[in-house]
């Protein structure tokens, strides 16, 4: 898979426009719009590019405004809010065809020593006793749904092994709640800002699929018409993104047409190192 990172890398690695003002490409892999982690990581890339290196992410919240068209760039343009002297604050308009297609405030802090705790890590699995994805299209797509064959077919910078296969093989209604190993499928650089980068990529895979559980259907059922509203991601500790990061997920609540999801990732010492929340559009189509 190094291919994939390679190329993911290259996505993330923006090209410098003007003062503030960045350029980023969509590989072109046949997708009607833009995958949302993208957007999201690359406009980590073009806030972290304006704050000192010392300084790390912590939190970040965004919107998702119209759909990304991967057939051209994204120019992703930064406000420098606030530079203080503990945290720096910035905000990221990404811009196709003239109108904002995405919006992000992200903050960044440097080090500091304070009080300690966390929540458990599951007990799960361990993701080399589950099935790699090699071993997964070996016994299992062959008899998957088409939508869930292409999808696990194509070469990927980010390796997923759920802990649990079910909701990819059934219609079976299940608790709205899941663990997944997740990684990236070669090794990275050491800068902790690109680990942070491909982390908050990642982030958006898998994780609004949670809230169909309880329904018996998925992302790829063609009755409905699913997307990402709003992302908000937080960094707590150290990690590399390529070693593998429990992601456990679950989703509280659907109702209106939208479903909430959150998500804890976890190192294999079982350090918190990152939560996520997210609600996404889960609207019915209606019959033609």
């Amino acid at each position: 898979m190094r291919s994939a990172v390679d190329d993911l890398l290259s996505i993330l690695d923006l090209e410098p426009l003007e003062h503030n003002l960045f350029r980023g490409m969509s590989p072109q892999v046949g997708w009607q719009r833009v995958f949302g982690g993208q957007v999201i990581g690359q406009s980590l890339v073009a806030a972290s590019r304006t704050v000192p290196e010392e300084r790390g992410v912590h939190s970040l919240h965004a919107y998702f405004l119209r759909p990304g068209d991967p057939a051209v760039p994204i120019i992703y343009e930064v406000d420098r809010i606030r530079d203080g002297g503990s945290f720096t604050t910035r905000r990221v308009v990404a811009i196709q065809h003239g109108h904002a297609i995405f919006s992000m405030s992200a903050s960044f802090q440097k080090h500091e020593e304070g009080l300690e705790h966390q929540m458990t890590m599951p007990e799960v699995t361990a993701p080399e006793e589950l099935p790699s994805e090699a071993e997964l299209k070996e016994k299992f797509l062959a008899h998957a749904p088409e939508p869930v064959r292409r999808y696990w077919e194509r070469d990927r910078p980010i390796e997923l092994r759920p802990v649990d296969l079910t909701h990819y093989f059934s219609r079976k209604k299940l608790t709205p709640a899941q663990n997944v190993w997740v990684r990236a499928s070669a090794s990275l650089p050491d800068d902790p800002r690109i680990h942070s980068c491909v982390l908050a990529y990642a982030s958006d895979m898998t994780l609004l699929d949670t809230a169909l559980f309880a329904h018996g259907t998925s992302v790829f059922d063609p009755k409905l018409q699913i997307a990402s509203l709003d992302h908000a991601m937080w960094f707590h500790r150290p990690f590399r993104a390529d070693e593998w990061l429990l992601y456990s997920e679950d989703s509280p609540s659907a109702s209106g047409g939208r479903g909430f999801t959150r998500g804890a990732l976890y190192d294999r010492a079982g350090h918190l190192v990152a939560s996520v929340a997210q609600e996404g559009l889960i609207r019915m189509r209606k019959a033609p």
